[in-house]
């Protein structure tokens, strides 16, 4: 029987260490998703070649523009609201180290000394020549304390796994803010640079507007055009003048954007003129499949999912009873010179099952509550993964048929720019001939210059398509595999 007992303990901790295999609640499984072969908007698309020039991640260098890629670092490093995401990342991490520890035995000691005691008292009275008798005593104690609880249903494990998956989705986040973030400041830098185009397109209008009201000035001196074509020299000019100058705050508000992106104060930040006008890529398309791991916010709203999914194992282990195993030992005596000394030690082993049997329903119904709690929460993010599935389609879809429209549409509006161009050289010699009027000449300026500024509006808009394109796409989000992508799957 004694052998028996010794061996209960090794028993009970092997029986327990198989039951933690496994734990209660449901295994995650991704909710089921009707994916699309391709994209509804994909025909006549051109693929880009090399098909992987995004897997690099810096996709804002497909723009070729050395500055941008600057200040998308300067970004990277230095922007206020990816620098709070970031924070919100590591208390995330600081989470899943918490319930990591909660699987692990606490050890802790003490050590103290204490005098206590109990005064004798007479019938007469109390006396200070009482205080011989009182019963003092004086107790040395040294301990070291060890408790482990045995994680038999899985409720530490799935706790961890719910952790997990909430760092994960954190880390999702804060690849999609920077996404986000990237994608708003590529956006407002093309569009100052196809303002800094349009601002030397109308300074040479304007030039040539003075050399042509110079010219009528000179030919109304001579008497021979009336004074109402000066006038509509003049007119013209100076309305050019002024859209001239209406691009200057639109230039300063989006300089002003871009400083504040960078985490520096507008006056911080001036961005010089440029006669280069960045390209538009060509654009690799994923399949509609690889969407769900290359977009951070729908990896983000998957890792939720899991979170949800684990804390229904949480909520379910809470009916089953803890077992904890607790160990103490140490020395305890009444005189610090023999204080630790073999008749002096204590010690003591064994296992704790803690289990409610009534309780009038209050816990059972608390319980009862939060599981049903824990299923609600699950078809909630299960809902929300679903529909931020269907919004990055959707998102992918508008971006292709934008580009692929406005593309149509500037080979159409560059054969009118190239009509435009030869009716002003056509009226121009014409006027110079005397064989019409001024008029006429005004009038084909202002087609030309319209369809000018329409052509530059234009080729903003591609390029603003592309990079919305690339962020639907998912921009640099590589894969859910942490040695392809440590950003957002670095171990904790």
């Amino acid at each position: 029987m004694k052998a028996l007992a010794a061996y209960r303990l090794p028993i009970l901790l092997a029986l327990s260490v198989a039951l933690s295999a496994c734990a209660i609640g449901p295994d995650y499984q991704r909710p089921p998703l009707q994916t699309p072969t391709q994209f509804k908007q994909i025909a006549g698309w051109t693929q880009a070649t090399p098909g992987d020039a995004l897997e690099r991640g810096n996709w804002w260098q497909l723009y070729g523009d050395g500055e941008l890629n600057a200040l998308v670092k300067r970004l990277n490093i230095s922007n206020q609201n990816l620098a709070a995401s970031e924070a919100q990342y590591r208390q995330a991490r600081a989470l899943v180290r918490g319930a990591r520890a909660a699987l692990y035995p606490s050890l802790s000691s003490s050590a103290g000394a204490s005098r206590s005691g109990q005064g004798a008292g007479s019938q007469g009275g109390f006396s200070a020549n009482n205080s011989s008798a009182a019963g003092v005593s004086t107790g040395y104690d040294l301990g070291l304390n060890a408790a482990w609880e045995l994680d038999i249903w899985g409720k530490l494990r799935r706790s961890l796994e719910s952790s997990r998956a909430g760092f994960e989705a954190s880390a999702a986040d804060l690849a999609a803010l920077k996404l986000s973030l990237q994608s708003e400041l590529v956006q407002n830098y093309l569009q100052l640079r196809v303002l800094d185009d349009q601002q030397r397109l109308l300074n040479a209008t304007v030039a040539a507007y003075a050399r042509s009201l110079k010219l009528t000035q000179n030919q109304y001196n001579v008497g021979i055009v009336p004074k109402s074509d000066v006038s509509q020299a003049l007119t013209q000019l100076k309305s050019t003048q002024a859209q001239a100058i209406d691009l200057t705050w639109q230039r300063a508000q989006l300089e002003h954007a871009i400083a504040v992106l960078i985490g520096v104060a507008p006056s911080a930040l001036s961005i010089a003129v440029r006669e280069q006008l960045p390209t538009l890529p060509e654009i690799p398309v994923a399949l509609p499949s690889q969407l769900l791991e290359r977009r951070p916010d729908v990896a983000a709203a998957e890792r939720r999912v899991m979170a949800a999914n684990a804390d229904i194992g949480v909520a379910q282990a809470a009916w089953y009873p803890d077992l904890s195993i607790a160990a103490s030992g140490g020395y305890r005596g009444s005189s610090f010179a023999d204080w630790i000394n073999v008749p002096n030690r204590f010690w003591s082993l064994g296992p704790q099952l803690a289990l409610t049997l009534f309780d009038g329903g209050v816990r059972s119904g608390v319980r009862s509550a939060e599981l049903e709690r824990s299923e609600a929460a699950y078809d909630q993010t299960v809902a929300q993964y679903r529909q931020a599935v269907l919004d990055s389609f959707r998102e992918v879809e508008d971006s292709l048929v934008q580009l692929r429209v406005l593309q149509q549409e500037a080979l159409i509006q560059q054969d009118a720019l190239d009509a435009a161009r030869e009716s002003l050289r056509l009226i121009d010699n014409q006027y110079r001939a005397g064989t019409v009027d001024f008029n006429a000449v005004v009038n084909v300026q202002a087609t030309a210059l319209n369809n000018e500024r329409t052509n530059l509006s234009l080729l903003g808009s591609r390029l603003t398509a592309s990079v919305q394109l690339i962020a639907a796409l998912g921009g640099g989000w590589l894969s859910a595999d942490p040695q392809i992508n440590g950003e957002w799957r670095a171990k904790p």
